[in-house]
């Protein structure tokens, strides 16, 4: 379904470690399983055209990688981005988290990623194999002697199926057509919660983040929280690694984790795609964004390096706080 090839991808970074433009390449590697795809780093020419993987599993946004892999390695490291990812690139360059100039930044477009949970659900969790075919994904079990056949557009994840942009806005170079930033429906959820009585919405958040199980997935994967030492890292805290022992707690990780990121999230949604529990937590990121959006005019963090968010830009004609419940009232 990808509208790339491997092949160009493999074609591509051979060729710039062979001019020596990079000295290595971020890209994806086979996991345990076909759909367990995980970030790697190759050196080698060999490494590359042995394990290098693109696919409908390919979901994990490199930006926050450059951080740390900008850092270990000499000369500049080759990154693909999609379009989604490259807000992260801008908003990571806008904190200066990363030497741009150890960075050569390749775009490719996105057709939408597979979630495998979806497809368990068709399936059955007894996966050995998937291939693509065409826009269907030819799915092996342990069960059935026939694969079994699943349309793509079926099993997108949310992120893909609320696309904000097939339009990359940072790269050194292109590879494919340019997309464009798409009219999506990704706030209609968050508009349902608001239509929620408290008491509704305080129950829905309740029995969703009652799941968690403080695996700090999500915080370790998000591309804004690049902090050198986390407040839940803090042995001082109190609340160091520490499972929840109550339903305050349980809540008090999401919410101070999402105000950290408030005005910088991009909407990348990595946060939800490697919750093992399934947790809707870009939900929380949402809200967040659609109030900006209503209180201080359409901002998307990431769209500009060097932008700055209007929570972190002070004007006298921001927006009092006691009027954010007299705006909800005109609009109810």
């Amino acid at each position: 379904m990808q509208t790339v090839t491997r092949e160009q991808l493999i074609n591509k970074a051979v060729a710039l470690l062979a001019d020596g433009t990079v000295k290595c390449v971020l890209g994806w590697k086979k996991g345990e399983f076909d759909y367990d795809v995980t970030p790697a780093v190759f050196e080698t020419e060999e490494e590359i055209r042995a394990d290098f993987v693109w696919n409908d599993f390919c979901g994990a946004n490199f930006s926050k990688y450059l951080v740390a892999k900008t850092r270990q390695f000499d000369g500049k490291i080759l990154v693909f981005l999609k379009p989604c990812d490259t807000y992260s690139f801008n908003q990571l360059l806008t904190e200066h988290r990363f030497d741009r100039d150890k960075v050569y930044a390749v775009g490719i477009p996105c057709a939408g990623m597979a979630d495998i949970s979806k497809i368990k659900e068709i399936c059955g969790d007894g996966i050995s194999s998937i291939e693509a075919d065409g826009d269907y994904l030819s799915v092996t079990t342990i069960y059935d002697d026939q694969p079994i056949k699943v349309e793509i557009k079926e099993v997108l994840a949310e992120r893909c199926l609320n696309c904000k942009s097939k339009k990359h806005v940072a790269y050194d170079e292109l590879l494919g057509e340019e997309g464009d930033v798409i009219d999506s429906n990704r706030f209609d959820e968050v508009a349902q919660l608001e239509a929620m009585t408290p008491d509704e919405r305080f129950a829905f958040w309740q029995k969703e983040l009652s799941r968690c199980i403080r695996c700090n997935a999500c915080r370790d994967v998000c591309p804004a929280c690049t902090c050198e030492k986390c407040v839940f890292d803090n042995p001082n805290s109190g609340v160091e690694n520490k499972s929840p022992a109550n339903s305050f707690e349980e809540k008090m990780f999401h919410i101070i984790r999402a105000f950290h990121v408030a005005g910088r999230c991009t909407d990348c949604g990595e946060c939800s795609r490697v919750c093992p529990q399934h947790i809707p937590l870009h939900l929380l990121n949402r809200k967040f964004i659609k109030d900006i959006n209503e209180f201080y005019g359409e901002y998307q963090a990431g769209a500009q390096e060097g932008s700055r968010a209007p929570v972190v830009d002070y004007t006298t004609e921001d927006l009092e706080p006691g009027e954010v419940f007299d705006r909800r009232d005109t609009n109810a």
